[in-house]
């Protein structure tokens, strides 16, 4: 699994390498700047004779972005570098590789074109020269806040321009540890990253600002990252290859997941039907579906691998409290109960899920409405009797379950998801772009996986149900839940290539549940 820090994680990595290994600031500073050059060749082929506009900030950014220029100008690019500030303004290492740099310009006699200048005003910005490429170098991981005065006119003036813009560790304008734009940012095309990628450029706003992201090696060891970073990781493929269940060859329908799903209500049967066929698509052997009486002949007829079982109900179509002292008996028969899907929001029907929630002690996933019931009280879901419990919001319903406004929580994921974790005792499932995994040990997981094509109604009922299936099969449930989050996006990018974004459907997503299983499990035998 990828690591990935927050700027301070990486600010006390940095702080190690040089404080206690004594590795020189301006040793990692010219690793970072001729990194960058690197990863732009890759990505732009020849810069020779290219014209390269560097905007550079006051901070180590800037420094790096010195570096970068004078490393453009022995590749033959003609350099036009601009210091968005005073050189006096400038200290330590930045200060050294800009005196570097502007000695390379005086005492330039070739053809080529290698400038300095600088800018103090908004009205200068007009005069920046036109150009091929621009490297933004304006600010580092450090950044906090909304962008200001000529800095905001500047990244203004970038992101118009029709010019190929490079970021340098983080566009500048992001928040490095959340990804959150406040007021504007660098819109980039390629981010090249120190050392190991930044929270901001996975998640909230700054996935989309960063453009394709590239990591350079500036010399840090690794047991120094081991040592500072925290237990954020993005899921990848081969890590979810080698903790999928395998399925024994003496297997039987009751030793490979018995899944009992608590969902549905009048006018809301396609959530409970998706859940229960995802479980079973995801490798149950035995699903059992509870709903109520009325709905009882709709599902039992669309279902056919899937036992459905009436119970009473409200007058609204949804569980009455009647079914409790049934559904209590059932749950000791199941390996895993999913609750919530489609189940309304009748009051009676939600108190049945609290009360539920506080007896039930098997492997628990609550989903939707069955969170919905704790959105005045929550309270009742620290008290859970399992030890093993799954929530699945998106950021709505996390919303209302937490008091925070979604706003928030989208532009907090990992933090938030890490919090609410802890707070309840579970893991959770922050779902959205990207899909957050927490549990209340500190690990964080960040998807990588999946496409705007799957914000679509009764996606999140496949997933629920895919977990379902995994965690039934004996893993250990935030590997259930990790690994039913990137089978659930794989499946639907496939849905993807074949359909498209706009025409996919839950049940797309849900057809190519054991495709994404399969291109996973072959994995490691490729």
């Amino acid at each position: 699994m990828e690591t990935v820090v927050t700027s301070a994680e990486m600010q006390a990595c940095d702080r190690f390498a040089i404080q206690q290994l004594h590795i020189p600031g301006i040793v990692l500073m010219e690793h970072a700047g001729k990194g960058v050059v690197e990863m732009m060749t890759n990505y732009f082929g020849s810069l020779s004779g290219r014209s390269i506009l560097i905007l550079c900030g006051k901070g180590n950014n800037g420094g790096d972005g010195f570096v970068v220029g004078r490393h453009l100008a022995n590749l033959g690019a003609n350099v036009n570098l601009v210091l968005v500030g005073k050189s006096f303004a400038l200290k330590g290492d930045a200060l050294t590789n800009c005196r570097i740099f502007k000695a390379l310009v005086h005492q330039n006699r070739t053809k080529q074109s290698i400038q300095f200048s600088e800018i103090q005003s908004v009205r200068k910005i007009g005069s920046l020269p036109k150009c091929e490429i621009i490297v933004d170098a304006l600010f580092g991981t450090g950044f906090k806040g909304e962008v200001q005065g000529v800095y905001k006119k500047v990244i203004e003036w970038i992101n118009k321009s029709s010019a190929k813009t490079v970021s340098i560790d983080v566009p500048s304008g992001i928040d490095a540890d959340d990804g959150s734009v406040k007021g504007v940012a660098v819109e980039a095309d390629l981010t090249v990253t120190m050392g190991l990628k930044k929270i901001g450029l996975v998640a909230g706003d700054g996935k989309h600002f960063a453009g394709s992201v590239e990591v350079v090696d500036i010399g840090i060891p690794k047991n120094v990252f081991e040592k500072y970073s925290g237990k954020v990781r993005i899921i990848e493929r081969e890590d979810i290859a080698r903790i999928l269940p395998v399925r024994p060859v003496n297997a039987n329908k009751y030793s490979v997941g018995k899944i009992l799903v608590i969902a549905g209500s009048r006018g809301l049967t396609g959530a409970a039907a998706m859940t229960a066929v995802s479980a079973m698509r995801s490798g149950a052997g035995a699903v059992i579906l509870c709903t109520p009486s009325s709905v009882y002949p709709i599902l039992s007829k669309k279902l056919t691998e899937v036992m459905v079982e009436p119970l009473p109900e409200t007058p609204d179509g949804s569980l009455s409290m009647l079914a409790f002292e049934y559904l209590k008996k059932k749950a000791l028969w199941a390996d895993i109960v999913i609750i919530g899907p489609g189940l309304s929001k009748n009051p009676e029907t939600q108190s049945l899920v609290r009360k539920l929630v506080g007896t039930i002690r098997k492997n628990l996933i609550i989903d939707a409405d069955g969170l919905n019931a704790f959105s005045e009280n929550n309270q009742a879901l620290r008290n859970h009797r399992s030890k093993n419990v799954i929530i699945t919001p998106h950021a709505g319903e996390l919303s209302r379950l937490i008091d925070i406004p979604s706003s928030e929580i989208e532009n907090r994921r990992v933090a938030i998801s890490h919090e609410v974790a802890k707070r309840f005792g579970l893991t959770l499932i922050l779902k959205g772009a990207p899909t957050v995994t927490a549990n209340e040990k500190g690990d964080v997981f960040i998807n990588s996986t999946g496409n705007s094509g799957m914000a679509t109604a009764g996606s999140g009922d496949v997933l629920t149900g895919c977990i379902g299936g995994l965690w039934g099969q004996g893993m250990e449930r935030t590997n259930a839940a990790r690994s039913g989050v990137y089978i659930h996006g794989l499946a639907g990018d496939f849905a993807r290539k074949k359909l498209g974004t706009k025409g996919m459907m839950a049940t797309d997503i849900q057809n190519f549940l054991p495709k994404a299983l399969v291109d996973v499990e072959n994995t490691l035998s490729a």
